[in-house]
């Protein structure tokens, strides 16, 4: 098994619809995909973010509030995922919520040696 991130980028409608009560198909949505993934036993971990108005970016030594790619889509949180294949991580990716909406990113984790942190 290796480790996998699955980075979920929704748009500033998928941000809005975390608020709106007449969207509760929202968090339904997350709720089963969520669930699902965890009863799997591949879930070891994740988190929704706050919208990207909420984070400040350091670059080069400079503080920018607020996000700092100039896209429509910001990073609205991610899971931790153990699969056997990049592919395996893949179809557990394409079942988010986002992927009809946004974008969803699957990266292999990189091994930290010990002694590394």
């Amino acid at each position: 098994m290796m480790q996998y991130a699955i980075l979920f980028y929704e748009s500033a409608w998928d941000f809005a619809a975390r608020q709106d009560p007449a969207r509760a198909d929202y968090w339904q949505g997350w709720t089963s995909y969520s669930g699902t993934i965890g009863q799997s036993g591949k879930l070891t971990g994740g988190a929704a973010l706050q919208g990207p108005e909420t984070g400040a970016t350091l670059k080069a030594g400079t503080v920018q509030d607020g996000p700092y790619a100039d896209t429509k889509e910001q990073l609205g949180g991610f899971f931790m995922v153990e699969a056997d294949s990049l592919e395996d991580a893949l179809e557990i990716a394409a079942r988010a919520p986002t992927a009809g909406t946004g974008a969803v990113e699957v990266r292999p984790v990189l091994p930290m040696t010990q002694g590394e942190s």
